[in-house]
Formats: structure tokens, sequence, C-alpha cells
């Protein structure tokens, strides 16, 4: 299944730009299929989409994420998605 995660940072950029290369580094060397993602272009958060076989398994990879264990997300979506 196709799946999206939503995120926006909380203002802490020193943090965030901190650990921004192991958040990076973490997807990367993950090799998801179907995976892409990036910052939004004012780096208030991101969007990323990968291949997962459940909305668990996707929850618990995004729960490794880096930016989730040190607490800089404020806000978080993973959701499955359909594309047209």
């Amino acid at each position: 299944m196709k799946v999206i995660h939503f995120y926006a940072m909380k203002p802490d950029s020193d943090r965030v730009r901190s650990v921004a290369p192991k958040h990076a580094a973490y997807w990367k060397d993950l090799r998801l299929p179907g995976y892409q993602g990036g910052p939004f272009a004012d780096r208030s958060g991101g969007l990323i989409t990968f291949e997962a076989g459940s909305i668990e398994q996707a929850e618990r990879i995004v729960a490794s994420d880096p930016f989730v264990r040190e607490a800089l997300i404020e806000t978080s979506v993973v959701k499955q998605w359909v594309p047209e």
C-alpha cells in the first residue's frame, strides 16, 4: 500500500538543523519501495511517500525517524494514499 507521512516541525531551527542529516540518512538507508520525500520550501515540515505492508508497519517506520525520536515534530499524519 502507498503511504504518506505529512509532518510539521516545532519551531526549534537549531535542533532541527542538527538532526536533519540523521533524518535524511534514516529514510534513504531504509530503501523503501516507492520512497520519495523532502521538506517544504519554507522548511516548516515535509512530506514523505513510501510503500508499506500495513498502516501499522508504516507507523512503526515513522516512529523510528530521528525527528520523531528527538520530539521535533509538532504535527504528524500517516495515511494510506490511493493516487488516481
